[in-house]
């Protein structure tokens, strides 16, 4: 499924954005676990596929990378998981720029397009030197999610705005991922200065550990990405329908505002 029309479709009939996140590997049923949060109610679900030095991860995501690794997982056989079971929402997938080169940036796309995936998110990609995996993506149907964040200066971020594709991921914090106490006052003015520069969903992310903080974090914004405190949770060895529980719990406030 295309990701910016279906967010936009989501946002448009008045709802505030779910996304989730999965690590590709990190159990035998990772899938279910993906399964799962689709039918809780996410509307797109990021599909993290593990890398070594995942730079922009923090402690919990790094885990689940380290522990999916140590079972085997590799880029091409997440995506081959991901092709054996369709999903009525967009998939994203989130790695690092090592795997897309190694693999070739036309048939990295490519492979991503057979198995159902509609986006990408490839954080250590410096923006100057991003346009030769971004015209391949485009080429196969990929959405490039671009992020921005709070330090961003406003000519730069009205490049990142003009660029990114399927939404516009803003960080709400500077720093790696991860759960956190509170939300950063950052979030509700970068995500006011992106909703200035453009039309796209702008969905923040980075540390949002609860249903009250995705309110809040939703309130500027179209929506919120989830993962650390999911991926926290099934390591912790939570049930499939318990890490669905969670996401319905976000999905409700969402809804309720």
């Amino acid at each position: 499924m295309a990701l910016e029309p279906a967010l936009r479709a989501r946002r448009d009939a008045g709802a505030k954005l779910l996304v989730t996140y999965m690590t590709a590997g990190l159990t035998d049923d990772w899938v279910d676990y993906l399964q799962v949060m689709v039918e809780a109610g996410a509307d797109a679900v990021e599909v993290g596929l593990p890398f070594s030095d995942p730079a922009m991860d923090g402690p919990t995501i790094q885990e689940a990378s380290v522990r999916a690794l140590a079972r085997g997982v590799t880029p091409g056989s997440a995506l081959s998981a991901l092709a054996a079971r369709e999903q009525p929402v967009p998939l994203v997938a989130m790695t690092y720029y090592n795997l897309v080169l190694r693999a070739g940036l036309e048939r990295f796309a490519a492979r991503a397009v057979e198995a159902g995936v509609t986006g990408a998110i490839i954080p250590d990609i410096p923006l100057e030197e991003s346009a030769p995996w971004e015209d391949a993506a485009s080429g196969a149907g990929i959405a490039t999610v671009l992020l921005a964040a709070p330090v961003t200066p406003d000519d730069r971020l009205a490049l990142l705005a003009r660029r990114s594709r399927g939404f516009v991921y803003g960080v709400n914090l500077m720093g790696v991922t991860g759960e956190r106490a509170t939300l950063a006052g950052s979030a509700k003015v970068l995500a006011g200065r992106l909703k200035a520069l453009t039309d796209l969903p702008v969905v923040m992310g980075f540390g949002i550990s609860t249903p009250e903080q995705a309110v809040e974090a939703a309130a500027a914004a179209d929506g919120v990405v989830v993962a650390s405190v999911l991926m926290r949770s099934v390591l912790a060895g939570a049930a499939v329908g318990e890490v669905g529980a969670q996401v319905a719990d976000f999905r409700r406030a969402l809804d309720e505002g």
